[in-house]
Formats: C-alpha cells, structure tokens, sequence
C-alpha cells in the first residue's frame, strides 16, 4: 500500500515552482507548469499531478525537454491558432494553447489551438475546468505514444490519446469529462507494476495480443481500446486533429519518451474553445445547466449506494475537500520534491 502524507496546496505549489526552477524552467513558466500538476493533484489524478516530476525531470536534465522554449503562436485564421511548443515541458505548452484559444474565442465566439513540438501535458480536466472559470466551453485533446494496437492488429501503431470536454456552470460546478481511449490509462498499469499487484485481464494484452494479468508483461504489450472497435476510432480521430493537422507527430511518428527520452516526442494537442458568453446571459446558462444535471441525477440509482453521477463531480469534490483539509501525496513524490528544495 502506498504511504501517503496531506499536503497543502500553497505548500505543493512552492515545493513544485523550485523543482522546475532547478531543473531550469524561468519561474514565470514554472508557475504554469505547477498549476497543471497540482490541479491533477487535487483532483485526485494522482498519476498525473506531481509525481510527473519524475519523468518529466529526468528528460530536462538529459535535454531530451527544452527547459527555455521560444514557444511561439501564428494566427492562420480569424478563429484558429497554430502553436509551436519547441518542446518545451507540457503542460506549458498546452497553458499557452489554452490562452491563445481562449483570446481568439473571446473575440470570435469559437477558438482554436492546433499545437506542435509538445510534450506529456497532464491530464486534459485542468485546462477545461480553466477554461469553464473564464466562461469557455472546450473540447481538448492529445496524442500520445503508440500504446494500442489498431483493431484486429497485433501491434502497438496508436497512442491512448486523452479526449475531454468542459461546460461552464455559472455558480455551480462545471460539467468536466476527462478521458483515455483506453480501459485504464498506462499509468495505472506501471503503478500496479510498482505495487507488486496484478491487473484485470480487460485492461492490456501481452506482446502477442492476448489479454493478461500480469502489469508487467502488459507494459510490454499493448493496452485495449474503450469500448473495442469505437474506442479505436475514437482514437484516430484524436490523433488526426492533435497530431496529423498539427503538423505533430502522429501515430508510429511520435517517439516514445521512454524509449528514446533525450529525444523530443514532437507531441500534438488540440483545444477548440466556445464562448458561452455569447450565447446567453449566466442566469440563462446556469439555469439551463441546473436542469440538465437534475434531470441526471433524479435517476433513482440501481444501487443506493452507488448515486448518480455527472461529469467531474468526482474530482471537483475531492479538490474542495483537499483544498481544506491538504492534499493526499505519495511519501515517494514528497521525497522527490524535497531532492530540489534550496
């Protein structure tokens, strides 16, 4: 079982911007970096959140990540953004991203961001809940490193690439969706690896494709697709507008940052913002996103113990609750931090 130890927020924060100063980042981006991460972390998305500093660190370190990238944004349309990461650390990249989408949405209603020369960027329920604060609506999305096999192949040619959306709740919580194209995300499979336990036969298959429960010989293999065949289109249609019409890399292109980490991964991402401002008042919107939910929720649950649910709730209850009572993090991710403090 993992030790964890609770942890404040301002606390995690600081620990995180001298971590990534010391590995190089200017502390402006550092900022940005550790606002992704700690946002993962109160949500509860632990593999994602800070412990990422470990990855993350060790490709700085061997420059395999540009620490000072001149990350740049060419408007190609009224409403459409191309970015160039110079592959810079993720989650920088794609806060740039984000803000260049937001600030074309807010002039045009819709924005768009194709990105290129990224990196890993966390997990995709920072950026929408972001994105919600300011009033945005988003679809985001990323490619990834080839973790799945096309259907009926028999070798990894696709990454599990993150899809998720945000939609703004005036005064309430957003809707936030958050998903990999996979069963489980890779992560969950190197933690059990880590833990010394086994996995369900549904996540991943062995290098020959055929499922199995051992975390290790699954990481040599290859994960399954959400819901079998519609989880790989999904998939394909996540890589073609993060990594094809980006101009990123795409499927077997992009390099594996486990494999070849002083070499840059040339990740793609996409955000496609709506201004829901534009679209009505906050009473109209709240009102309207109220009912929505209620109609949801007023399900009476199979289970009683088991309450309906929207999108997000999960995890926007789990940061309210962190944020009071400190946030719950590995003593193993605690020790990494502390390797950096002055």
């Amino acid at each position: 079982m993992v030790e964890t130890t609770r942890i404040s927020e301002s606390e995690l924060t600081q620990l995180g911007i001298a971590a990534f100063c010391k590995l190089g980042l200017p502390s402006n981006d550092a900022e940005e970096v550790v606002k992704i991460l700690v946002l993962a972390d109160l949500f509860g998305l632990s593999t994602h959140g800070m412990s990422r500093l470990e990855s993350y660190g060790e490709r700085l370190k061997i420059h395999g990540i540009n620490p000072q990238p001149k990350i740049t944004v060419e408007r190609v349309a009224s409403a459409m953004v191309k970015v160039d990461g110079d592959n810079g650390v993720g989650p920088l990249v794609g806060m740039r991203s984000l803000e260049a989408a937001m600030k074309v949405a807010e002039e045009c209603g819709i924005g768009i961001a194709l990105t290129r020369g990224s990196n890993h960027f966390g997990p995709i329920s920072p950026y929408a809940l972001i994105a919600s604060e300011h009033g945005f609506a988003s679809m985001i999305g990323s490619n990834a490193t080839t973790t799945i096999a096309p259907w009926g192949g028999s070798d990894a040619r696709l990454g599990n690439s993150p899809l998720g959306f945000g939609v703004p709740n005036p005064g309430g919580q957003p809707f936030l969706l958050d998903m990999a194209m996979s069963v489980v995300a890779r992560a969950k499979i190197r933690d059990a690896f880590k833990q010394g336990n086994q996995i369900p036969n549904t996540w991943s298959t062995d290098a020959k494709g055929f499922p199995t429960t051992d975390p290790k010989t699954a990481l040599e293999g290859f994960l399954l697709p959400v819901g079998g065949h519609k989880g790989y289109g999904l998939a394909l249609m996540v890589d073609l507008f993060a990594g094809l019409l980006s101009n990123a890399a795409y499927l077997t292109h992009v390099k594996s940052w486990q494999d070849a980490p002083d070499q840059a991964q040339n990740l793609g991402h996409f955000f496609i913002l709506l201004d829901t401002k534009k679209l009505g008042s906050s009473t109209w919107l709240a009102e309207r996103m109220q009912d929505f939910a209620q109609i949801l929720t007023d399900s009476p649950p199979a289970d009683p113990s088991q309450p309906i649910i929207v999108p997000g709730m999960i995890e926007l209850t789990k940061m309210v609750e962190q944020r009071k009572n400190g946030i719950k993090l590995s003593n193993e991710t605690i020790a990494l931090l502390q390797q950096y403090k002055v």
